[in-house]
This record gives structure tokens, C-alpha cells and sequence, in this order.
């Protein structure tokens, strides 16, 4: 059922906490909330306080309308203590429009950027959950300053405000609509001898043209330029929602590094499989477990693989490590194994292992070898006053 989600428990900081999990697209705002509330701990005083609905341990599934009854406690919970009518009044105020949103989250919240900067947005009614439970709002689609005809064709306008500049430029006939906000760029004067100055033709490049091409290149919705002004913003150890493509993810800052919490329902049964890294662009990312150590196994079949993998990497580095050093004694480079080669004598040195009463005998060169270093080149010598093999 969409309206069920599935409950994944992890280690948080020595505490066996819990983490909301998704199987299709729309709650995610709703999820990417809540499930901050959880890591920072302000739902336990609702669920485990006096007159709370504490969530049992064994809690494997929760419905969408225990999470919007948890939220909407937490929310009630910021009432100010300052009992002055004016704060008063905007607190109930805020909680009215906050109940008109509540239903959005678990289908989609409209929110609307700005490019210039990570925390701009068109203040709309949805955004006043964020305000009212002090979670922080970020978004990575910025402008990159060092391109003054985008900075000037953006300037300050939201999404929707540019969009419907694109369109407006488009069907305009006005040529002064359409290139406004554009430096004019001098187009060459035909002859070139000397004589009398010559005007300056000028021409000018289209602002619908460059706004346009601007959100071409950055569909992804997240700019080099924003991600690193995104790093700079966050504080360490900072909760806070990211928004991208129209979806909201748990995002925390650690050690310097950005990570969005991993909500898929695929990884329910994942324990290594917590946070996934926020340091590229072009989608480029690593999963990492609830110490933000980088996950290597996913699943039985990843985990069986695993150390044969390892096994063939390791040994791969070392021959990067010993081609590398031989050139740079100005040695010739030893003959470097394919993945393949490296893979058979793996599996030729784990039968020699297994093999019943392996006798002692000379490394052999494989046929792919010849001319390179041996086999067995990382086994210590066999001595006859030992029972056992050294790796």
C-alpha cells in the first residue's frame, strides 16, 4: 500500500534509531522531515513524553497518517513560551497555514528557487513547516559568477519568473525586449585599411537565448558552483532537506563532506547502506554505512564476491605500485596482468591452497607471463621447520 512505509532501524550515534523508507515517488518531503526529526531526536519527546504515542522498537511499518499526527504534535510542540498576544496571534496564524500545507507533503510540495543562492527560495506557505521546525531548506542550482552573461540574463528571478522570461522573449517582436539585460558585442566592420573610424556594428546576444541555455546545461539542477557554495553553507553536523529534480532528501554535512540519507526501500535490508556521498555533479556518488564509512558489499550476492574482488584490486594496485616505481627508478616497467589474468591466478593459487597435501615446488610462470614477474611473487619462501603457508 502507498500509504504503508517500511521501517528501517540503524545505529545513530549509540542508539538504535529509526529511519523511514520509501517505495515510490511523492512523500518525500514528508519523509525528508520526519526522518530528521528522528535523527535529531525532537520526536522522541512526542513519542516517548508524557501524552505521546511512543513507537515500539519492534516498529516495522508506519502509515501515513501516525507520520502526519507525529509532525503535527512536533509542530504544536514550537508554541513560544513568550506569552505576549502579538506572538501569540502570528504563532496561530503560522499553525493555520502550516495545517492547510500538512496535506502537500505526502504528495509534493511546490517550492520555487532562486539561483542566487542555496537557501533562496519564493517564500510560499509550504516553506513555513521548514520555519516553524527550524529545519534548513538547500538547494545546489546557482548561476556561476565567473559567467557574467548568465548572472545578467538570471539576475534575481525564481525558476517560474525565468521560465516565463524564456517564453516572453520568444514571442516578442520587440528587439529590445528581446536582448535586454545583454551587453551589445561588436561585430567586425568589413575592410580593415586605415581611413576614417567607422561605426561600430553592434549586435546582441538574445537574454531569452541565454536563460534558456542556462537551464539546458544545468538540468540536473545542481551547478559546480552551487555545490561548492552548498559545502561552505552547511554547518557540520547539520540536518537539513535538500531539494532537487522535485525531491526532497535527509542531507547532513560530516566532516566536511556533504551525504543524503539513502530512503529507498531496496536497502531496508542494507545495514551498510546508510548515507550516499553529495560530491559530484554528474551523479558520481558512493554509499557509505552509519559512520559514513564507504559500503563495498550490497547484498548476499555483492558480500559473497566481495573478498575475490578485493583480492583482484589489491593485487591490480600492486602492479600499478610496482610499474610505477620501476619507471621512475628508470627501470623497465614490469609486464602488467589484464583483470583476466589477475582473476586466473587468483584461482589458481586458492586450488593450490585447497588442493589435500600440497607439495612444495617451484613458482611457475603463467603463459601470459613470460618475460613478467611470477606467480607466487607475494608468498614468502616455504621453510622446513613450518607447518603452514604464508600469504
Amino acid at each position: 500500500d502507498q500509504d504503508l512505509y517500511c521501517v528501517k532501524w540503524i545505529s545513530w550515534k549509540g542508539e538504535r534509531t529509526p529511519v523511514v523508507t520509501q517505495s515510490e515517488n511523492g512523500p518525500c518531503p514528508l519523509l525528508a522531515i520526519i526522518n530528521i526529526l528522528l535523527l535529531q531526536w525532537k520526536a522522541s519527546a512526542i513519542w516517548g513524553g508524557p501524552g505521546g504515542v511512543k513507537l515500539p522498537p519492534q516498529k516495522e511499518v508506519i502509515t501515513a497518517e501516525e507520520l502526519m499526527a507525529h509532525l503535527g504534535n512536533c509542530i504544536l510542540a514550537t508554541q513560544p513560551q513568550d506569552t505576549s498576544e502579538g506572538l501569540q496571534l502570528n504563532f496561530q496564524q503560522n499553525i493555520s497555514d502550516t495545517m492547510t500545507v500538512l496535506p502537500k507533503l505526502s504528495t509534493g510540495l511546490d517550492v520555487n528557487v532562486r539561483f542566487t543562492g542555496v537557501s533562496d527560495f519564493e517564500y510560499t506557505p509550504e516553506c513555513i513547516v521548514f520555519d516553524l521546525l527550524n529545519i534548513p531548506l538547500y538547494h545546489g542550482w546557482l548561476v556561476d559568477p565567473q559567467s557574467p552573461e548568465q548572472v545578467q540574463a538570471v539576475g534575481k528571478l525564481s525558476y517560474n519568473q525565468l521560465v516565463e522570461k524564456i517564453i516572453t522573449c520568444k514571442q516578442a517582436s520587440d528587439s529590445s525586449l528581446v536582448s535586454e539585460g545583454n551587453a551589445p558585442v561588436p561585430s567586425p566592420v568589413p575592410g580593415g585599411t586605415a581611413g576614417p573610424p567607422q561605426p561600430c556594428h553592434l549586435r546582441a546576444v538574445p537574454a531569452g537565448l541565454v536563460a534558456e541555455q542556462f537551464l539546458e546545461s544545468t538540468a540536473s539542477q545542481l551547478t559546480f558552483h552551487g555545490l561548492c557554495e552548498l559545502t561552505a553553507r552547511a554547518r557540520e553536523g547539520e540536518l537539513g532537506v535538500f531539494f532537487r529534480n522535485n525531491h526532497f532528501s535527509t542531507m547532513i554535512k560530516h566532516k566536511g563532506h556533504l551525504y543524503l540519507l539513502v530512503t529507498d526501500q531496496g536497502f531496508l535490508q542494507e545495514d551498510g547502506v546508510v548515507w550516499e556521498s553529495l560530491h559530484s555533479v554528474d551523479g558520481d556518488s558512493c554509499f557509505c554505512d552509519t559512520e559514513f564509512h564507504l559500503s563495498h558489499a550490497l547484498g548476499k550476492e555483492g558480500a559473497t564476491a566481495a573478498p575475490q574482488d578485493h583480492r583482484l584490486q589489491q593485487r591490480q594496485m600492486d602492479q600499478d605500485y610496482m610499474v610505477a616505481l620501476s619507471l621512475q627508478q628508470g627501470q623497465d616497467p614490469p609486464s602488467v596482468l589484464s583483470d583476466l589474468e589477475l582473476a586466473r591466478q587468483l584461482q589458481h593459487e586458492e586450488y593450490q591452497q585447497h588442493r589435500p597435501h600440497p607439495q612444495p615446488a617451484p613458482p611457475q610462470l603463467l603463459p601470459a607471463q613470460a618475460g613478467g614477474r611470477l606467480a607466487g611473487e607475494r608468498r614468502q619462501r616455504q621453510k622446513p621447520d613450518l607447518d603452514c603457508t604464508l600469504l
